[in-house]
């Protein structure tokens, strides 16, 4: 027995809805900086289920899971234009190719070094799709290689512990002398206060209703048109992968109206951390902790091998340091938090590219990471 019953729709609700709330106004601290606001949501509905409070298994849950996250993709990817992408990160892309390739090596080699057992194929295209996307992409790969829940929960919560430390190695590189000898940067003498004051000023989202209702409408169809297509082709269990496909399709043949909308990606990431608030409530403590720790591992051994080959990658073809830094950080911790570490060290140019290089890292990050998972397995998924 729990205090919350499993068919309390609205107590349930104002718990997933408070901790969604709670990651939200974490990760606008300094203590999100470093933690990152999706672990105090999982860590907060872990304790609340092993604790008795919420059930671990309720209808509501599996609302989440079925509607609002394939709700939230078309949400996070409708201002993926390819042309515009491409035309404004200039050579951080090609860095960021390096960096995806690097990480894909990384997710191999981890692989076969480690006993990962039965998930490893699982884990190892997840692992990939976060690390070259995000966490949009560490969930659409879970939900299209068919992650258990408790599975999902583990490999994030140890993936978030290796993304903290991949963001101090990224924020240390371009302080360690070692390093700016053997590939120079024109980017680190250009500092300006003035340019971080600017950079600095942020600017809360606009909530049109015109906007919100419209980017939920077209978001409801293409989550249908995803779902005949699965059934025409008699793929349903690819039905994450075929609303990214067709996100961006439009994201490409409207990009001028798609540019305009305001509010939907807001909207996207609350739907996500509904969903990690759902994973939370649904993991065992138990099962949790006797497995995250190869799975660090795992993390680890990708994100050393991923900088290794990208920093031995911009000393040969000469690229900027910061370019690369810049490049390795939109794929391993994503656009906004790679767009922060410009903005710290007085990068101004490279604030467009940083989240430019990220946003193509959400749309092709799912298809890698899943065709990994099919490669290792062997095509048996």
């Amino acid at each position: 027995m729990t205090v919350i019953e499993s068919n309390d729709l609205f107590s349930l609700g104002a718990i997933l809805m408070g901790l969604a709330w709670l990651g939200f106004f974490i990760d606008t601290h300094p203590i999100g900086r470093k933690t990152s606001g999706v672990i105090w949501v999982l860590g907060g509905a872990m304790l609340l289920s092993n604790f008795k409070v919420i059930p671990f298994e309720a209808p509501a849950y599996g609302f989440v899971g079925g509607s609002l996250v394939p709700l939230a993709i078309p949400l996070l990817l409708f201002k993926a234009d390819l042309k515009r992408i491409f035309r404004e990160s200039g050579m951080v892309m090609v860095t960021f190719l390096i960096a995806s390739a690097a990480t894909v090596i990384g997710a191999v080699a981890g692989f076969y070094l480690l006993d990962l057992g039965e998930i490893g194929p699982k884990v190892a295209g997840v692992y990939t799709g976060g690390y070259i996307g995000g966490a949009v992409n560490f969930l659409a790969v879970s939900e299209a290689v068919q992650m258990t829940d408790t599975q999902f929960s583990v490999a994030i919560s140890a993936s978030s512990v290796v993304s903290i430390i991949a963001l101090m190695m990224l924020i240390a590189i371009p302080a360690i002398g070692w390093v700016t000898k053997r590939i120079p940067s024109t980017f680190l003498d250009e500092m300006s206060a003035q340019e971080k004051g600017d950079l600095g000023e942020t600017v809360a989202p606009k909530l049109l209703l015109t906007h919100v209702a419209g980017a939920i409408a077209l978001s409801f169809a293409i989550c249908s048109a995803a779902k005949l297509l699965g059934e025409l082709v008699e793929r349903p269990q690819y039905n994450i992968l075929f609303i990214t496909l067709i996100t961006l399709v439009v994201a490409n043949l409207i990009p001028k109206i798609l540019r305009n909308i305001q509010g939907d990606f807001e909207l996207g990431m609350l739907f996500m951390y509904i969903f990690f608030a759902v994973v939370g409530a649904g993991t065992d403590a138990l099962q949790f902790l006797g497995s995250a720790f190869i799975l660090f591992v795992y993390g680890m051994i990708i994100i050393v091998i991923h900088l290794a080959i990208v920093l031995i990658a911009a000393r040969l073809l000469k690229i900027d340091l910061a370019e690369a830094v810049v490049a390795s950080g939109a794929a391993l911790v994503g656009p906004s938090v790679t767009a922060a570490i410009a903005i710290s060290r007085g990068w101004r140019s490279l604030v467009t590219p940083a989240i430019m290089c990220g946003i193509f890292g959400y749309a092709i990050a799912t298809f890698i990471g899943f065709a990994l998972t099919e490669w290792l397995s062997g095509g048996a998924l």
